[in-house]
C-alpha cells in the first residue's frame, strides 16, 4: 500500500475542502437546556435531530448544542432511560442559533422499560466524556476517537480491564500481564492509562478498573496535545467512572462461572435531598474467582461511592472515593516456561505451589471536580486526586529451565506503594470574530508521582528437582519458602522512583462556512522531572504543536487530517552508565468518518503515520555482570508505525447492534545503530487484527427480549512484545470465538456468555534467555479454555 507524506498530504485535504465548501447549504446551530421535574439540570441527556444523523448530549449543567444544522424546520427528540421522551419543534435560520425553549422531563417508568427492551442507548456514543475537555462531537474530532459504551461491556460480560475490553477498538491488543494492572498495546507501543481525564500511570499499576464502577471506556489514537502532557505517540485510553444523574434507580447483579466463579455488584443512583441539590451514586461489588490454574485465583471488591452538590445553576462540586482490594495468587504464577519452544505445556500448568501466601493489592483515590460556568460562553473546571496504590506480596520466576524439563523455580518480594498526586484547571468557551466561530480550550495539568518497589528479597522455591514435564505439587514445606523481612517501611526498604510534570496547554478550534471548516491549531508545553534511582535525575522541556483540520462534506459525512506530537521522558541509562534522551514521537493521519441511518451506526477509515524516536529496548548482549540477568535498556534510534484502521459500531438493522473493526499495523525499526536490526518489527505487535462482535434481540412478538450475541477476535502475524529479533520467536496466529444467549424484560434480565467457545489453546509470550548461557527459552501466559458466565440482573 502507499502511505501518505507529510509534506502534501494536509494541504491536499484542505485545498480540497476548501474548493467544494462553497456550494454547500446554509445552517444554523440549535441550543437549549434540559431540566428535571424538581427543576434541577439533567446531564447525560439525548438530544437527536429527527431524520438526521445530528444530536448532543446535555453536561452538567444540562445545557446541550447542536450545530451546523441544515435551516429549516426540524424536530427534537429528547430521551433517557427512565425519563419521559418529548418532541419539540423547532425552525433553524440560517447562520443564526436558534435558542429552544427550556425542556422539562418527568420520569416514566413505562419508557424505562421499554428502553431496557430494545436497548436503545445501544454501542454507538457520539460524544466523549467531559473529561477529556472536547466540546466537539466524535464525527466533527479531527482526531480517531472510539467509545466503548456501557451496554457493549454489560452483553460481553468484561469483569475488568484485563479481559476483553481490546476486542472493540480496532487495532488494540492486550499483552502479558502480572493479573493487577493491564498492558495495553497500539499503534506500536503501549498506550498510556487515564482515568476521569487523569494520566495515573505507574511503572507497575493501577490497579485495574473493575467493570462495575465505570460508564464508558475512551480509546483516543495518537498524540493527544489537549490530554496529554506526556505520554506514548499511540495514544491513550480513559475510563469513565459512574456520576450521579439526578434519576432514582438501581440494579442489582448476581453472576456465577466457570472455575468457582461467583460475583455481585449493587449500582444506587438518586437523590439525596428533596430540593434535588445533593445527589450521589454508589457501587458495591464483591468477587471470588479461581483460574484453570491450579493455586491461583483473584478475589477483589471495590467499594465507590460518589457525591455531587449543585450549587446553583452555574455551580456544582462532585467528591468521588475509590477503593478497589484484590487478592490474588502470588504474582507470576501465570507463567508458563520451556526451552524447548512454546504451548509444550499444558493450559494449567503453574510454577506455584498450594501453600504460598497471597499478594494483597489496596487501591484508593479521592476525586473532587469543580465545575463553574462563567457565563453563557465560558466554563471552568478543576479536578484535584490524589492515588494511594498498596501491594504486599512476592512473585515468582524461575531461574533455569533445560531441556530435558528441569526447573529451578524461585519466588521474591514485591511489596510496592504508589503514591500520585493530580491536579488539572481548564477553561473552555466560545468567541467569534467576524465569520469565524473559536471553540477555545486553555489549562494547566499538574503532577507527582512517587513509586516504592521492593524486589531485594527472595530464593529458590523447592530444589531443581522440579520438572515441568511431570510436576508434582506440594512437597515443598513452609519451612523451605523464602521468608521475608518487612520490619522496615516500603519507603525505607524499596527502591524510590519519581516523576512530576507541569503541561500547559491552549488550543483554538475555528470554524469557517457555518462550521462546515474547522481548522485546529493547539500548542503545550511540558516540563517532565524523573528521579530514577539507577541513574541520574533528568528534568526534560518540550514544546509540542498540534494542527488539525476537519471537514464536513456533507451533514453526515466528514474528513479529517491532523498532524501532533509527543513527548515522554526516559529515565535510566545503558550498561556503560550513559543516560537516555527522551522519546520524541510525531503522528501524521487522516481519515474519513459517516454516521448512517440517522445516525444509528458509524463507521470511520483512518490511515496514520508514527515516527517515534530514541526507543529503548532491552539489551540483550550487555548482562549484568554479578547476577547475569539482563538488566539494561539500549536506544536504538528510530521506529516507524504505518497502519490503517476501519471500525463500524451502532445499530447497522433495526435490533442488530454490531462492532466490527480491523487494523493494518506495520512497525518497524528504520533507525539503528546495529544495522542488522533495521526493518525488523517492533515486539508486541500484530500486523493484522480483526474483532467483530454482533449482538440482536426481538423487540416484539412472542419472542421478546430475547437476545443473541457472537464475537470473534483474530490476530495474524503477531510479534512477543519483550524480545524480537525477526526470526522464529514469532507467536502463532490467534483466533476465539465467544457467544450468548440473553432474555430480559423490563425489570430482569438474564444472560449466558460463552468464551472460547472452540477450545483453542491461546496464549501471548516471548523468549528469554532464563539461563543467561545466550540460548533462548521461552515464556508464555496461556488463556482458559471453553468456560461461561451467567449473569442475572434486576433494575429498580
Amino acid at each position: 500500500m502507499k502511505y501518505f507524506t507529510p509534506r502534501h498530504s494536509v494541504l491536499h485535504v484542505v485545498l480540497f475542502v476548501l474548493t467544494i465548501a462553497c456550494a454547500w447549504a446554509q445552517t444554523g446551530n440549535i441550543r437549549g437546556s434540559v431540566k428535571t421535574a424538581d427543576g434541577q439540570p439533567a446531564e447525560y441527556i439525548n438530544i437527536a435531530v429527527k431524520g438526521l444523523s445530528k444530536g448532543a448530549t446535555s453536561n452538567a449543567k444540562g445545557e446541550f448544542e447542536i450545530r451546523k444544522v441544515q435551516a429549516g424546520p426540524h424536530v427534537l427528540l429528547i430521551s433517557f432511560v427512565g425519563l419521559e421522551p418529548q418532541q419539540v419543534e423547532i425552525e433553524v435560520k440560517a447562520n443564526e442559533t436558534t435558542q429552544v425553549p427550556e425542556i422539562t422531563l418527568h420520569e416514566n417508568e413505562k419508557e424505562l422499560n421499554e428502553v431496557v427492551v430494545t436497548s436503545t442507548r445501544g454501542y454507538k456514543e457520539d460524544a466523549v466524556s467531559p473529561s477529556l475537555r472536547l466540546k466537539t462531537p466524535i464525527l466533527e474530532a479531527p482526531q480517531n476517537i472510539q467509545v466503548i459504551s456501557k451496554q457493549l461491556l454489560n452483553d460481553q460480560q468484561v469483569f475488568d480491564m484485563l479481559e476483553g475490553v481490546t476486542r472493540n477498538v480496532s487495532g488494540v491488543t492486550k499483552l502479558e500481564h502480572w493479573d493487577n494492572y493491564a498492558y495495553i498495546n497500539m499503534r506500536g507501543s503501549q498506550v498510556t492509562a487515564f482515568r476521569n481525564g487523569m494520566n495515573v500511570q505507574m511503572p507497575w499499576g493501577p490497579l485495574a478498573e473493575d467493570m462495575s464502577m465505570v460508564e464508558r471506556i475512551e480509546f483516543v489514537k495518537g498524540p493527544a496535545g489537549f490530554m496529554l502532557a506526556s505520554g506514548e505517540p499511540s495514544g491513550f485510553y480513559n475510563v469513565v467512572t459512574k456520576k450521579p444523574t439526578g434519576v432514582n434507580k438501581g440494579s442489582v447483579q448476581l453472576t456465577l462461572g466457570s472455575f468457582n466463579t461467583y460475583r455481585t455488584a449493587l449500582d444506587l443512583d438518586g437523590k439525596l435531598t428533596k430540593d434535588g441539590k445533593l445527589l450521589y451514586r454508589i457501587n458495591v461489588m464483591g468477587q471470588l474467582k479461581g483460574s484453570h490454574r491450579d493455586f491461583e485465583s483473584n478475589n477483589r471488591y471495590s467499594i465507590v461511592p460518589v457525591i455531587k452538590y449543585l450549587f446553583d445553576d452555574n455551580t456544582s462540586l462532585t467528591v468521588e472515593y475509590t477503593h478497589q482490594f484484590s487478592q490474588m495468587s502470588a504474582i507470576g504464577s501465570n507463567y508458563a516456561f520451556s526451552a524447548n519452544g512454546y504451548g509444550d505445556l499444558p493450559r494449567n500448568f503453574t510454577t506455584a505451589e498450594p501453600n504460598l501466601d497471597p499478594t494483597n493489592i489496596n487501591d484508593r483515590n479521592v476525586l473532587a471536580i469543580f465545575q463553574h460556568k462563567l457565563n453563557e460562553r465560558w466554563n471552568f473546571t478543576g479536578q484535584l486526586a490524589y492515588y494511594n496504590y498498596k501491594q504486599v506480596g512476592q512473585s515468582l520466576w524461575p531461574s533455569s529451565v533445560t531441556p530435558e524439563g528441569n526447573m529451578q523455580r524461585g519466588a521474591s518480594i514485591w511489596d510496592a506503594l504508589g503514591l500520585s498526586k493530580i491536579g488539572q484547571f481548564f477553561v473552555n468557551g466560545e468567541e467569534r470574530t467576524g465569520n469565524i466561530t473559536h471553540r477555545i480550550l486553555a489549562g494547566i495539568d499538574l503532577s507527582n508521582k512517587d513509586y516504592y518497589a521492593d524486589w531485594s528479597q527472595g530464593g529458590p522455591l523447592g530444589g531443581d528437582t522440579f520438572n515441568i514435564y511431570k510436576p508434582v505439587y506440594g512437597l515443598v514445606p513452609a519451612s523451605a519458602l523464602p521468608t521475608y523481612d518487612r520490619s522496615k517501611s516500603i519507603r525505607e526498604r524499596g527502591v524510590h522512583y519519581n516523576q512530576s510534570t507541569t503541561g500547559i496547554y491552549v488550543q483554538d478550534e475555528m470554524a469557517f462556512l457555518e462550521n462546515k471548516v474547522r481548522l485546529t491549531l493547539a500548542g503545550r508545553y511540558t516540563n517532565a522531572k524523573n528521579a530514577d534511582p539507577y541513574s541520574e535525575s533528568t528534568d526534560d522541556n518540550k514544546f509540542t504543536p498540534r494542527v488539525g483540520v476537519s471537514i464536513s462534506l456533507t451533514p453526515n459525512t466528514m474528513l479529517y487530517g491532523v498532524y501532533d506530537q509527543a513527548f515522554l521522558p526516559n529515565p535510566g541509562h545503558d550498561y556503560a552508565g550513559k543516560k537516555f534522551d527522551p522519546i520524541t514521537g510525531s503522528n501524521l493521519e487522516a481519515g474519513v468518518k459517516r454516521d448512517w441511518m440517522n445516525g444509528k451506526w458509524n463507521a470511520g477509515l483512518t490511515a496514520y503515520q508514527i515516527t517515534k524516536n530514541n526507543v529503548l529496548v532491552l539489551d540483550t548482549d550487555h548482562p549484568d555482570p554479578t547476577t547475569g540477568q539482563l538488566v539494561y535498556s539500549k536506544q536504538i534510534g528510530q521506529t516507524q508505525t504505518k497502519g490503517i484502521e476501519f471500525d463500524v459500531r451502532g445499530e447497522v438493522v433495526r435490533n442488530l447492534e454490531l462492532v466490527l473493526n480491523y487494523a493494518l499495523t506495520d512497525s518497524k525499526v528504520t533507525k539503528d545503530t546495529q544495522e542488522q536490526n533495521i526493518g525488523t518489527k517492533v515486539p508486541g505487535t500484530s500486523k493484522h487484527v480483526t474483532n467483530a462482535w454482533l449482538n440482536y434481540r426481538f423487540s416484539n412478538g412472542a419472542l421478546k427480549g430475547l437476545g443473541f450475541s457472537a464475537g470473534y477476535q483474530w490476530q495474524v502475524e503477531r510479534s512477543s512484545w519483550y524480545v524480537f529479533d525477526g526470526t522464529n520467536q514469532s507467536l502463532p496466529n490467534y483466533f476465539r470465538l465467544d457467544g450468548a444467549v440473553s432474555w430480559q424484560n423490563e425489570s430482569f434480565s438474564v444472560g449466558l456468555n460463552v468464551n472460547n467457545i472452540l477450545d483453542a489453546y491461546l496464549f501471548s509470550g516471548s523468549p528469554y534467555d532464563l539461563n543467561f548461557d545466550g540460548k533462548k527459552e521461552f515464556y508464555w501466559q496461556t488463556e482458559a479454555p471453553i468456560n461461561f458466565r451467567l449473569n442475572v440482573a434486576y433494575r429498580f
